[in-house]
């Protein structure tokens, strides 16, 4: 009995804290979704009760095939032990297709692209959610319209200045704060139907069919803005492995969809009743009493969401560090108990700037939300793609089942993402520009790593003769053990060439050391060290890691000794090959694309600290490599 209550309330806390940590996007759209839709912009809709309706219908069961069928049901269950998101999700839908390097690379591309939308999505959310919080300041008192970006880039600075204190301390509030804001929501939206019952009826999705026989050039349109009310439904697939499966799904079927429902019928029975609400029915839906504390709240719920969005940048930048596709960079961990709480400073201050660049550029979130959704949608559509490879080739299901679920969810992804590409002359050219940039600095890397890997490959030494002609003709062997780091276990590291040539010296234990980092998330430590004994006191040694494990090479190569070799920490030195690059033109790769990838090179984190190497024990050795 006190067993199942303990399972009872530790499922509580687990879905209240997905609540605060999950849900902090989505939860925060009605502050601008029903306002855009109806808004004097490029492509607004005019305001009658039949498009009410038909909007409030597409909402309702867009919230339901987007969130509850497509994320909720199907694609969460496609996790990498445990983990979601697009990075897991790309490291998936490759693992079958190794023989097929055409079809790994486009998977990759495909990949990769689904993760440059994420972090455009990751640069507008923050700037449009807690834009849309400040103007409450509007409706309350209009004489403080000049303080609204002021008030907005101050809140963002502070939100981003506290990311290396770490989010435990604050995530504890999270959850209870999203409590009081879903159920605000609610009740809001309870009280706005109370004033036009008859917009229940828009449950029915006869309404929006009937919405788009009536107008359906207007309906399309519609489809660039009511995709605002599912942005954020990639978190809960993203944040699967903090939580699980269970508690988002009960948060979100139990409270989140219900309270968004009731807060979206609302606002359109507020406008219906009282046309001149539209300019801001979200706070007009509210007492006029309630109007400063309304603000506080959603100001502090557009910061949990942009939070969120933080979080998840780190997270998906860490895992495209250890899967290759960015350069090392430092990584602090800011809880001691939690390993997923991560900070990245050049990640963070990076968003910081682009946030604060959109905010001034577009100056209100009404000027934003064009730039909203083609990144979302553009997402959301690889999701689908990459789903339903791992559907297919992973769980097996046969073509007609695979593609008839694809084909029904990318109904209604490309149709949002068409409807979105009627904003890019009024700002959706910019999350696309984000993309882009993005796009190919992580695939110029990607590339110039592979040429440089090979490079240094082709001009390696075989390493098993290299022993021989040692046994052949000894070195001095000097007390100690020399570990030499290298990307290719085959060959002589390029570092102990040098130390031999310059020192006419050998360590008498020498460690050729290769760190894998896998594709799926954690490595378990009896399967992170494999030792090989090679002749004459030389030793084969491969670390793995997933790619959410914390590489620690001291901490990791002290489970050599259960496999027969013991390294003394104070007796071992690290030896590093250090690369010094020139470009010169060839067909492998476009010259400026080669400059980008060794200015990336330069910039990387060192070994030294990417792999908590002590640095009194590390000697680097230096080449110039012309690639």
């Amino acid at each position: 009995m006190s067993s199942a209550s303990g399972n009872n309330t530790n499922r509580s806390a687990l879905t209240l804290a997905a609540l605060g940590v999950v849900f902090g996007d989505i939860g925060t759209s009605p502050l601008y979704t029903i306002k855009e839709v109806f808004s004097v912009g490029a492509h607004p809709v005019p305001l009658t009760e039949t498009n009410m309706f038909g909007i409030l219908s597409l909402i309702v069961w867009a919230l339901i095939m987007v969130v509850s069928v497509k994320y909720v049901a199907f694609v969460m269950r496609a996790d990498n032990r445990g983990e979601g998101g697009i990075m897991a999700l790309l490291a998936l839908a490759s693992r079958n297709v190794a023989k097929n390097p055409e079809k790994q690379r486009n998977i990759m591309l495909l990949g990769i692209l689904g993760a440059c939308m994420f972090y455009a999505d990751g640069i507008i959310t923050p700037a449009i959610s807690v834009l849309s919080a400040v103007e409450g300041l509007e409706v309350s008192a209009p004489i403080l319209h000049p303080l609204i970006l002021p008030i907005t880039l101050v809140v963002l600075f502070l939100l981003f200045w506290a990311q290396n204190k770490g989010t435990a301390l604050v995530g504890a509030f999270f959850g209870p704060i999203m409590l009081i804001w879903f159920s605000t929501l609610a009740v809001l939206g309870i009280h706005g139907i109370m004033q036009y019952p008859a917009i229940i009826n828009a449950l029915n999705p006869i309404y929006a069919i009937h919405f788009f026989q009536l107008s359906p050039w207007i309906a399309f349109v519609a489809l660039g803005a009511v995709v605002l009310a599912v942005t954020g439904a990639e978190a809960l697939y993203a944040d699967m492995g903090h939580f699980g499966r269970f508690p988002i799904r009960m948060a979100w079927f139990g409270f989140v969809l219900p309270a968004l429902i009731l807060n979206y019928f609302g606002q359109g029975a507020l406008v219906l009743k009282n046309p001149a609400t539209v300019k801001n029915p979200f706070y007009l839906l509210a007492p006029e009493w309630m109007l400063f504390p309304l603000i506080i709240l959603a100001t502090m719920a557009a910061v949990i969401a942009s939070q969120a969005v933080i979080t998840g940048a780190f997270s998906v930048s860490r895992q495209a560090l250890q899967l290759g596709f960015l350069p090392r960079m430092h990584v602090s961990h800011t809880s001691e108990s939690q390993q997923g709480q991560i900070y990245m400073p050049r990640v963070n201050w990076g968003l910081m700037i682009a946030v604060m660049v959109l905010v001034i550029g577009f100056g209100s979130s009404g000027n934003l939300a064009a730039a909203y959704g083609i990144a979302v949608t553009g997402d959301m559509v690889i999701t689908t793609l990459l789903a339903g490879i791992v559907f297919h080739n992973l769980w097996g299901w046969s073509k007609l089942r695979t593609g008839a679920l694809v084909a029904l969810f990318l109904t209604v992804d490309i149709a949002f993402f068409s409807a979105n590409v009627l904003k890019i002359p009024d700002g959706g050219w910019v999350p696309l520009i984000i993309g882009v940039v993005i796009f190919t600095l992580m695939i110029t890397w990607k590339t110039g790593r592979n040429m440089l890997y090979k490079h240094l490959k082709n001009e390696a030494m075989a390493l098993d003769p290299f022993i021989e002609a040692i046994s052949a003709h000894p070195p001095m062997r000097v007390a100690g053990t020399a570990l030499f780091m290298t990307p290719n276990p085959e060959g002589v590291p390029h570092a102990m060439l040098h130390n031999l040539k310059h020192n006419k010296v050998l360590h008498e234990k020498v460690v050729i050391l290769t760190v894998k980092f896998l594709d799926f998330p954690r490595t378990a430590p009896s399967d992170r060290v494999t030792v090989e004994v090679l002749p004459h006191e030389f030793y084969r040694v491969t670390v793995q890691y997933g790619f959410k494990d914390e590489p620690d090479l001291p901490r990791d190569l002290a489970l050599c000794a259960e496999k027969g070799l013991v390294l003394e920490a104070m007796d071992t030195s690290y030896f590093i090959g250090k690369e010094i690059l020139i470009a010169h033109e060839s067909p492998e790769m476009a010259y400026w694309r080669k400059k980008i990838f060794i200015g990336l090179f330069r910039s990387a984190e060192t070994i030294t600290n990417q792999f908590k190497l002590p640095p009194n024990r590390v000697v680097e050795l230096g080449t110039q490599v012309t690639f």
